[in-house]
């Protein structure tokens, strides 16, 4: 297939894949896959490790229904969480694990196809590429002086992606019908939403596997477009920025997105989308990171989700030892300082500073006394008291890197 994939295959369109899916050397590579990213349970209540346990019994009847027609996907479990600095909640679907791994194997065959036509702007969910590659292009851009910027957010992407638009597209390349089908049974699975069960009309769930495919799918027309236009786009998934060297081409790339989105069924956020100058204060937002003048640090929300997790750590009545503690911040804060290390260098001693803070208010605590550490806090229990107890330091990291773009 990979060979076919070079030399190019008749007519542009794939007649026969359905056998590379139900391929037990494809579904055992997808299990690993599924395996790594862990994940919950579905409405089955059957483990990634339950499943792991009797393997190759599982392989065997999924290989074999696939083969024969006979597989269904089961219900998707609907889970609500909230969204970042919002009051809104947003669904995330959570499939079986049988069926996790048979979208795995399904996009195991079909990303390849797709991969190679997707267009430059793309970053989300495609190999080699991730946030911090659209984050150093967002940089790139910036330092080039495309400082007008349209900041795009699709409103529910992913619930609202049109079903026959979207296959439509597929047929463009697979016309092998088993796929088809395969393809459609997942976007047509019902979701349970506590003990209602109902069947979506349009979207795909964000949590399925094969959700971030076929929204890379349903929106590179629109790369392809705003490249032809000669436009600077970065997407990922749903959410994408547009730099541009004037407030009348931004103005006017904006129009653009409008007009396509319309035509589309899908529609652009009103409160997240705007034309910002980025060298004036305010800035805006993207992947996590806040930029404005020239700068950029973590947006508030992301600084709230971390906060709110060492909040959880370091409750003032947690009776764990100061060592366990240490432990449980470190598991926390090494991840969230690789993600935001290209911040201004002023984003992290204050943070450094909140977090022993809340030790010391522990510490204080135990010692009979109110209130969050203070005074003569800083004396007893010093920031040396801290680093030789292991507490990882934010600033003292940033130290070690010099900072830059997250090229």
């Amino acid at each position: 297939m990979l060979q076919t994939l070079e030399t190019g295959v008749k007519g542009e369109h794939w007649f026969s894949l359905i056998d590379k899916v139900y391929a037990q050397r494809t579904l055992r590579s997808a299990f690993k896959r599924v395996e790594r990213n862990r994940g919950a349970a579905g409405v089955d209540r059957i483990t990634v490790q339950q499943f792991g346990s009797r393997l190759e019994e599982e392989l065997e009847s999924l290989s074999r229904s696939l083969a024969d027609g006979s597989y269904r996907p089961q219900e998707i479990r609907r889970k609500w969480i909230l969204k970042p600095g919002s009051r809104e909640k947003r669904p995330l679907g959570i499939p079986t694990v049988r069926d996790r791994v048979v979208q795995t194997a399904l996009r195991m065959v079909l990303e390849p196809i797709f991969e190679r036509e997707f267009a430059e702007q793309s970053y989300g969910f495609r190999p080699e590429r991730g946030c911090l590659s659209a984050l150093g292009r967002v940089e790139d851009l910036l330092e080039a002086g495309n400082t007008w910027v349209v900041d795009v957010d699709l409103r529910r992407f992913f619930d609202t992606i049109d079903h026959a638009r979207l296959l439509t597209r597929i047929k463009e390349k697979v016309t092998d019908g088993r796929i088809l089908a395969l393809v459609e049974s997942f976007l047509q699975q019902e979701v349970m939403d506590g003990l209602e069960a109902w069947m979506p009309e349009e979207g795909t769930p964000q949590g399925a596997t094969i959700s971030p495919l076929l929204a890379n799918i349903t929106l590179d027309p629109l790369d392809h477009l705003m490249a032809q236009a000669g436009f600077e786009m970065v997407r990922y998934a749903g959410a994408f920025v547009v730099l541009c060297r004037s407030r009348s081409e931004a103005q006017k790339a904006l129009r653009r997105v409008e007009q396509w989105t319309a035509r589309e069924g899908l529609s652009i956020h009103p409160e997240k989308s705007r034309v910002v100058d980025a060298t004036k204060r305010g800035g805006f937002d993207f992947l996590g990171y806040h930029f404005e003048r020239g700068y950029k640090w973590p947006r508030k929300e992301s600084l709230k989700k971390l906060k709110d997790r060492v909040r959880a750590l370091t409750r003032r009545a947690n009776g764990h030892s100061l060592e366990r503690i240490t432990v449980a911040l470190n598991r926390t804060l090494p991840g969230w300082y690789a993600y935001f290390k290209y911040s201004h260098p002023n984003t992290f001693p204050p943070l450094d500073c909140w977090i022993r803070m809340r030790l010391r208010s522990i510490l204080r605590k135990r010692r009979g006394g109110r209130g969050r550490g203070r005074g003569s806090d800083h004396q007893r229990w010093t920031n040396v008291y801290f680093a030789d107890r292991g507490l990882y330091s934010l600033k003292a990291a940033s130290e070690t890197v010099k900072q830059s773009s997250p090229r």
